[in-house]
């Protein structure tokens, strides 16, 4: 399993619009690789059309996003078209890749095989998994959700603009951060280095009499 920080693997795979070499198709790009436990079920078809109809945030955001099922490339062709009727999505090709993963080959070597989710031949399918990756390759976030559990794509976003942010500043997002609110400057900081960075600091007062937190309007960024 590859770990936050490690070089994400590179790997080849089949997807419904051809093959691809993974860090050839990611680029200079960060990434989402997300798997589904399996094609033609419930919470899967929710979260496809989800993506796909916030495609351009993604892109406006700079991010590929790809998925992942344990099915074949001719299945997940006819599961597109029920995900484009449940999410009433007008375009004629699908906007993103999934991948094939019959052997569980990919799944098992990334971590994703959910062992209470199994197929018709007790072969257990991938759990929800999202990696993160960055435009150096590197992982920069894996969450592993059940498989009854869909997940929350605005969170998904809301974590890759705090990526992005905190990668070109030296600040940091507190709890239930959204864009453009607050943020705080992060402990490595000095006092004085601080002053030079930002105007209108806000150091709270605590017991500890100790000054780490340190409250800034958001940087601007694009």
């Amino acid at each position: 399993m590859v770990l936050l920080g490690e070089t994400f693997p590179n790997f080849e795979a089949d997807t419904q619009t051809g093959t691809i070499n993974f860090h050839d198709w990611l680029g200079d790009s960060w990434g989402i690789l997300f798997s589904h436990p399996n094609d033609f079920t419930p919470v899967c078809t929710t979260e496809l059309a989800r993506v796909a109809k916030l495609m351009p945030e993604f892109k406006r955001l700079g991010v590929k996003v790809i998925g992942l099922s344990c099915n074949s490339v001719e299945s997940h062709r006819k599961w597109i078209e029920d995900i484009k009727s449940y999410g009433q999505i007008k375009v004629d090709e699908f906007p993103y890749p999934i991948i094939e993963d019959e052997s569980r080959k990919l799944a098992t070597s990334l971590g994703m095989l959910d062992p209470a989710e199994v197929d018709g031949h007790g072969i257990p399918m991938s759990a929800r998994a999202v990696f993160i990756i960055d435009p150096v390759k590197k992982m920069r976030l894996s969450i592993l959700y059940p498989a009854t559990t869909g997940r929350n794509f605005d969170e998904i976003l809301r974590v890759i603009e705090s990526l992005q942010l905190t990668e070109k500043y030296k600040v940091a997002t507190p709890a239930d951060w959204k864009n453009g609110e607050n943020v705080m400057i992060q402990p490595s900081v000095t006092e004085e280095e601080a002053k030079t960075l930002y105007d209108n600091i806000e150091t709270l007062t605590l017991p500890s009499g100790k000054t780490y937190l340190r409250i800034v309007p958001q940087p601007t960024y694009t």
